[in-house]
Protein backbone atom coordinates (compact mmCIF):
# COMPACT_ATOMS: atom_id res chain seq x y z
CA UNK A 1 0.00 0.00 0.00
CA UNK A 2 1.30 3.69 -1.02
CA UNK A 3 1.79 6.23 1.67
CA UNK A 4 -1.15 7.97 0.33
CA UNK A 5 -3.46 5.66 0.20
CA UNK A 6 -2.53 4.84 3.90
CA UNK A 7 -3.27 8.09 4.92
CA UNK A 8 -6.66 8.04 3.06
CA UNK A 9 -7.53 5.36 5.38
CA UNK A 10 -6.43 6.81 8.63
CA UNK A 11 -7.84 9.73 7.84
CA UNK A 12 -10.99 8.16 7.49
CA UNK A 13 -10.33 5.56 10.63
CA UNK A 14 -9.36 8.33 13.27
CA UNK A 15 -11.33 7.88 16.65
CA UNK A 16 -15.03 8.91 16.87
CA UNK A 17 -14.06 11.87 19.49
CA UNK A 18 -16.97 13.34 19.35
CA UNK A 19 -17.94 13.63 15.69
CA UNK A 20 -14.08 15.08 13.96
CA UNK A 21 -13.89 11.40 12.41
CA UNK A 22 -16.00 9.43 9.85
CA UNK A 23 -18.74 7.24 11.97
CA UNK A 24 -17.82 3.74 11.61
CA UNK A 25 -20.29 1.88 8.91
CA UNK A 26 -23.04 0.16 10.76
CA UNK A 27 -22.17 -3.21 8.74
CA UNK A 28 -18.49 -3.24 9.58
CA UNK A 29 -17.39 -5.90 12.16
CA UNK A 30 -16.67 -6.05 15.53
CA UNK A 31 -14.44 -8.55 17.73
CA UNK A 32 -15.01 -12.26 17.05
CA UNK A 33 -16.90 -11.07 14.20
CA UNK A 34 -13.68 -10.20 12.33
CA UNK A 35 -12.87 -13.61 12.56
CA UNK A 36 -16.04 -15.30 10.91
CA UNK A 37 -16.27 -15.92 7.14
CA UNK A 38 -18.98 -14.75 4.52
CA UNK A 39 -19.98 -14.43 1.42
CA UNK A 40 -19.54 -10.66 1.66
CA UNK A 41 -16.33 -10.72 4.14
CA UNK A 42 -13.35 -12.81 3.14
CA UNK A 43 -11.36 -14.42 5.78
CA UNK A 44 -8.78 -12.22 7.46
CA UNK A 45 -5.36 -13.74 8.72
CA UNK A 46 -3.98 -10.02 9.39
CA UNK A 47 -5.34 -6.73 9.80
CA UNK A 48 -3.62 -3.16 10.53
CA UNK A 49 -4.14 -2.29 13.53
CA UNK A 50 -4.35 1.88 15.35
CA UNK A 51 -5.40 1.73 18.89
CA UNK A 52 -7.41 4.49 21.06
CA UNK A 53 -4.99 7.31 20.74
CA UNK A 54 -4.65 6.96 16.97
CA UNK A 55 -0.87 5.42 17.07
CA UNK A 56 -0.53 2.85 14.67
CA UNK A 57 0.50 -0.58 16.23
CA UNK A 58 1.54 -2.26 12.40
CA UNK A 59 0.46 -5.31 10.80
CA UNK A 60 -0.73 -7.76 13.46
CA UNK A 61 -2.42 -11.70 13.42
CA UNK A 62 -5.81 -11.19 13.77
CA UNK A 63 -6.51 -13.04 17.34
CA UNK A 64 -3.32 -11.24 18.64
CA UNK A 65 -5.22 -7.66 17.73
CA UNK A 66 -8.30 -9.01 19.75
CA UNK A 67 -6.33 -9.77 22.36
CA UNK A 68 -4.59 -6.58 23.01
CA UNK A 69 -7.56 -4.86 22.77
CA UNK A 70 -9.39 -7.18 25.80
CA UNK A 71 -6.29 -6.35 27.86
CA UNK A 72 -7.30 -2.96 27.42
CA UNK A 73 -11.34 -3.74 28.22
CA UNK A 74 -11.79 -2.14 24.76
CA UNK A 75 -12.85 -3.91 21.21
CA UNK A 76 -11.45 -4.18 17.81
CA UNK A 77 -13.34 -2.26 14.73
CA UNK A 78 -12.80 -3.60 11.43
CA UNK A 79 -13.06 0.24 10.29
CA UNK A 80 -11.51 -0.51 6.29
CA UNK A 81 -12.76 -3.99 5.08
CA UNK A 82 -11.44 -3.23 1.79
CA UNK A 83 -7.99 -1.89 2.47
CA UNK A 84 -5.05 -4.73 2.13
CA UNK A 85 -4.94 -5.64 4.62
CA UNK A 86 -7.63 -4.29 6.46
CA UNK A 87 -7.56 -1.62 9.14
CA UNK A 88 -9.09 -2.14 12.23
CA UNK A 89 -9.30 0.14 15.26
CA UNK A 90 -9.30 -0.93 19.05
CA UNK A 91 -11.66 1.55 20.61
CA UNK A 92 -14.69 1.27 23.64
CA UNK A 93 -17.55 0.62 20.84
CA UNK A 94 -19.82 0.59 23.58
CA UNK A 95 -19.11 4.24 24.36
CA UNK A 96 -18.92 5.02 20.59
CA UNK A 97 -22.49 3.73 19.64
CA UNK A 98 -23.87 5.64 22.73
CA UNK A 99 -22.08 9.25 21.42
CA UNK A 100 -22.94 8.40 18.14
CA UNK A 101 -26.48 7.94 19.22
CA UNK A 102 -26.37 11.22 21.39
CA UNK A 103 -25.46 12.95 18.45
CA UNK A 104 -27.94 11.58 16.16
CA UNK A 105 -30.75 12.46 18.11
CA UNK A 106 -28.95 16.08 18.84
CA UNK A 107 -29.23 16.41 14.97
CA UNK A 108 -32.95 15.12 14.58
CA UNK A 109 -34.30 17.73 17.15
CA UNK A 110 -31.92 20.43 15.58
CA UNK A 111 -33.66 19.00 12.03
CA UNK A 112 -37.23 19.22 13.41
CA UNK A 113 -36.84 22.64 15.55
CA UNK A 114 -37.87 21.38 18.79
CA UNK A 115 -41.57 21.18 19.78
CA UNK A 116 -43.08 24.32 21.77
CA UNK A 117 -43.88 23.01 24.99
CA UNK A 118 -46.34 25.22 27.34
CA UNK A 119 -46.26 25.85 30.87
CA UNK A 120 -49.03 27.56 33.11
CA UNK A 121 -48.82 29.67 35.98
CA UNK A 122 -51.39 31.17 37.93
CA UNK A 123 -50.73 35.53 39.51
CA UNK A 124 -50.71 33.81 42.57
CA UNK A 125 -48.78 30.32 42.13
CA UNK A 126 -46.27 30.08 44.83
CA UNK A 127 -42.79 29.38 45.08
CA UNK A 128 -42.56 25.66 45.13
CA UNK A 129 -44.95 24.98 42.16
CA UNK A 130 -43.21 28.20 40.35
CA UNK A 131 -39.63 26.07 41.25
CA UNK A 132 -41.41 22.67 39.70
CA UNK A 133 -41.83 24.34 36.25
CA UNK A 134 -38.84 26.02 35.90
CA UNK A 135 -36.98 22.27 36.59
CA UNK A 136 -39.65 21.24 34.03
CA UNK A 137 -38.79 24.38 31.87
CA UNK A 138 -35.01 23.37 32.07
CA UNK A 139 -35.50 20.00 30.94
CA UNK A 140 -37.65 20.92 27.87
CA UNK A 141 -34.71 23.39 26.66
CA UNK A 142 -32.18 20.99 27.37
CA UNK A 143 -33.65 18.66 24.86
CA UNK A 144 -33.73 21.16 22.45
CA UNK A 145 -37.67 22.47 22.55
CA UNK A 146 -38.77 25.98 22.98
CA UNK A 147 -41.37 26.62 26.20
CA UNK A 148 -44.10 29.09 26.37
CA UNK A 149 -44.91 30.44 29.89
CA UNK A 150 -48.20 31.29 30.51
CA UNK A 151 -50.21 32.72 33.43
CA UNK A 152 -53.47 33.26 33.69
CA UNK A 153 -55.66 35.56 34.86
CA UNK A 154 -58.56 34.93 36.57
CA UNK A 155 -61.26 37.95 37.88
CA UNK A 156 -59.44 41.29 38.97
CA UNK A 157 -56.04 39.77 38.88
CA UNK A 158 -55.86 41.08 35.28
CA UNK A 159 -55.83 44.68 37.28
CA UNK A 160 -52.70 44.09 38.65
CA UNK A 161 -50.42 42.28 35.50
CA UNK A 162 -46.89 43.24 36.94
CA UNK A 163 -47.30 39.76 38.89
CA UNK A 164 -47.47 37.83 36.32
CA UNK A 165 -44.40 40.06 34.66
CA UNK A 166 -42.58 39.67 38.20
CA UNK A 167 -43.17 35.91 37.69
CA UNK A 168 -42.21 35.67 34.42
CA UNK A 169 -39.14 37.29 35.11
CA UNK A 170 -37.97 34.58 37.30
CA UNK A 171 -38.47 31.88 35.07
CA UNK A 172 -36.28 33.62 32.65
CA UNK A 173 -33.85 34.28 34.96
CA UNK A 174 -33.36 30.60 36.49
CA UNK A 175 -33.43 29.04 33.53
CA UNK A 176 -31.00 31.57 31.92
CA UNK A 177 -27.88 29.31 31.52
CA UNK A 178 -29.63 26.92 29.00
CA UNK A 179 -32.21 29.18 27.57
CA UNK A 180 -32.84 32.88 26.10
CA UNK A 181 -35.95 34.83 25.30
CA UNK A 182 -37.10 34.33 21.79
CA UNK A 183 -40.66 36.40 22.69
CA UNK A 184 -40.78 39.17 25.46
CA UNK A 185 -43.85 38.38 28.26
CA UNK A 186 -47.11 40.13 26.48
CA UNK A 187 -50.92 40.47 27.20
CA UNK A 188 -53.04 38.12 24.80
CA UNK A 189 -56.27 38.38 26.31
CA UNK A 190 -56.22 37.30 29.59
CA UNK A 191 -52.91 35.95 29.70
CA UNK A 192 -49.53 36.96 29.75
CA UNK A 193 -47.17 34.86 27.44
CA UNK A 194 -43.15 34.69 27.08
CA UNK A 195 -41.61 32.16 24.77
CA UNK A 196 -37.89 30.70 25.83
CA UNK A 197 -35.55 29.38 23.05
CA UNK A 198 -32.61 27.06 24.10
CA UNK A 199 -29.08 28.73 24.28
CA UNK A 200 -26.68 28.77 21.38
Amino acid sequence: MTTDGLSGILRACRPYEGSRGTPINKEFRVNEQILRFSRDYPRVRDVRVIDENGQQLGIIEVRRALDIARDRSLDLIEVAPQATPPVCRIMDYGKYKYEQSKRDREAHKKQRGGDLKGLFLRPRTDEHDIAFKVKNAIKFLQEGHKVKVTVRFRSREITRPEYAMKQLEQVAEAVKDVGVIEKAPAMEGRTMTMILAPKG
